[in-house]
């Protein structure tokens, strides 16, 4: 009677959050105009910001765009520490508890971004329950409610100062979550909450290796590490030994295309796979089909939209448009304005459209996670396609890699250095950098150009590092655990330079 009644209220709680997401993929300039007047500024009129520029006058999305400016965090960040201090009404109505703390790569610089009750409420929880519906609509034999839910948070705890509170996204998100997630999710709040990485991960294998596990969500190059750690330990060779009934990992955070032979490795085929778009600032973007990467833009979160084409990224008046002028496959930086008072905020991601109609999106980057020292333009997206492809004509596997330039001198060209951590060697590691050249060649014209007799760019320069280099580097940058990420590509030599000077020079093998 009790299975009985509660597929009941799933069935019925599934089928009103799909009809809502139909309507919003129906609908989307309408959902996204109507949010922002009349969820947004109509919230925020009375506020600091709302009054200097004149909420109360704008109906319409042109005058909004005409009369606020778009922002980077520095340009919010002394309303944001009068906010942390406890100051109420400046980017949102009332006071602002929550602030999660993000720096988005490895600098040292930390952001406090505010997140309020209604974007918790309506953003990044209600994003949660559309996730898990779509997935149960595309799946509607799963038995996922049968067992339990690891969450992998993130390595802050949470510190109080001035009656607010900050912390990694997940632990605030953890500290709130509503009491329909805290039954189905394991570990306790407690160990989920532990500030010490390596310390967290003992503590949660040994409350969760035990438990009929069904799904895990987490960031795919962290939840890498804590599956292996759980191989070893138990000396298995498939997580399917240790957990039979897993069915589906959500993961977001950072690509999860580096990552797949290492997780093909250690999981049956049957495990499914979907990927989230989720950041401090907000929950903006959900796989909804069935083996894609595609993801569906959510347009009734919260949060409303804008996008500066990549190349307009740098100027002082950058072109800026809302969602019904976007194209498709080109990159466009990301801008938002939230429920939670950020207001036309320059996230620092780039995406491309690949449907509009519905909006989905792919993510191509970051606007400071680049190469461009020699105009090629060289993206993040361009970077794990091409090393997907090496890695799959040379058989090899590649745990993690990072690349920078290697500027132009009296007696060379430039060249694009490449630290790499393997996994599985390749055979040849000439055929491995051949190919990954000719890749980025096909992928990126204007790398290809610079590329041309090797007058501006020559061969990449392929460093291999030693096993446990990139887990070492973070471990010292204090970046274990969450949604930290290693930075992919960077315009100057910081990160190279650093990590080179962790590694064993002896350990290095040059391939030029």
């Amino acid at each position: 009677m009790i299975k009985h009644l509660s597929a009941y209220l799933t069935s019925f709680f599934i089928k009103r959050r799909i009809k809502n997401i139909e309507l919003f993929m129906r609908n989307p300039i309408e959902t996204q105009n109507k949010l922002l007047i009349n969820q947004l500024i109509s919230h925020a009129k009375n506020t600091e910001f709302g009054k200097k520029y004149r909420f109360n006058d704008i109906k319409k999305y042109k005058q909004f765009s005409k009369i606020v400016p778009i922002c980077t965090y520095s340009n919010l960040k002394s309303k944001i520490k009068r906010i942390r201090r406890g100051d109420k009404n400046i980017l949102w109505p009332g006071k602002v508890k929550w602030f999660a703390k993000s720096s988005g790569t490895t600098d040292t610089r930390s952001k406090y971004i505010p997140v309020t009750d209604l974007s918790m409420d309506k953003c990044h929880y209600k994003a949660a329950k559309d996730m898990l519906s779509i997935y149960i609509h595309n799946h509607p034999e799963t038995n996922i409610f049968l067992g339990k839910t690891v969450r992998l948070g993130g390595s802050h705890e949470l510190c109080k100062k001035h009656g607010t509170f900050y912390g990694d996204l997940s632990s605030i998100l953890i500290k709130n979550m509503p009491f329909w997630a805290n039954n189905i999710c394991i570990p306790k709040k407690k160990i989920v909450l532990i500030d010490e990485w390596e310390k967290k991960i003992e503590s949660i294998i040994k409350e969760t290796v035990f438990k009929d596990v069904r799904v895990i969500f987490g960031v795919c190059s962290w939840l890498l590490i804590f599956f292996k750690k759980i191989l070893k330990l138990f000396s298995k060779k498939k997580i399917n030994e240790i957990w039979p009934n897993i069915e589906v990992i959500f993961h977001g955070g950072v690509s999860y295309i580096p990552y797949i032979p290492q997780y093909n490795e250690i999981f049956d085929n049957k495990i499914n796979y979907y990927d989230v778009y989720s950041a401090s600032e907000g929950f903006f973007a959900i796989q909804d089909k069935k083996n894609t990467r595609d993801l569906l833009l959510l347009l009734n979160h919260g949060i409303f939209y804008e996008f500066i084409p990549l190349e307009e990224i740098n100027k002082t008046n950058p072109k800026i448009i809302s969602i019904e002028n976007v194209e498709l496959y080109k990159n466009y930086a990301l801008v938002i304005s939230t429920n939670a008072g950020l207001w036309r905020y320059i996230v620092g991601d780039t995406i491309k459209f690949t449907n509009i109609s519905p909006y989905r999106i792919s993510i191509s980057g970051r606007t400071t996670h680049y190469i461009n020292s020699f105009g090629e333009e060289l993206i993040v997206e361009n970077a794990e396609k091409a090393i997907n492809k090496a890695c799959l004509k040379t058989n090899s596997i590649v745990h993690e890699y990072t690349a920078g330039p290697v500027y132009i001198n009296e007696d060379k060209s430039g060249a694009h250095e490449w630290l790499i951590e393997f996994k599985k060697y390749p055979k040849n590691f000439f055929d491995f950098r051949n190919i990954l050249d000719e890749e980025l060649k096909s992928l990126n014209s204007d790398y290809e150009i610079k590329r041309y007799k090797d007058m501006i760019l020559r061969t990449p320069i392929i460093k291999v590092v030693r096993n446990g280099l990139f887990y070492d580097w973070m471990k010292y940058q204090k970046k274990l655990g969450g949604q930290n990420k290693i930075p992919r590509l960077s315009n100057d030599r910081r990160y190279v330079n650093s990590l080179l000077k962790m590694n064993d020079d002896n350990e290095i093998n040059t391939i030029i």
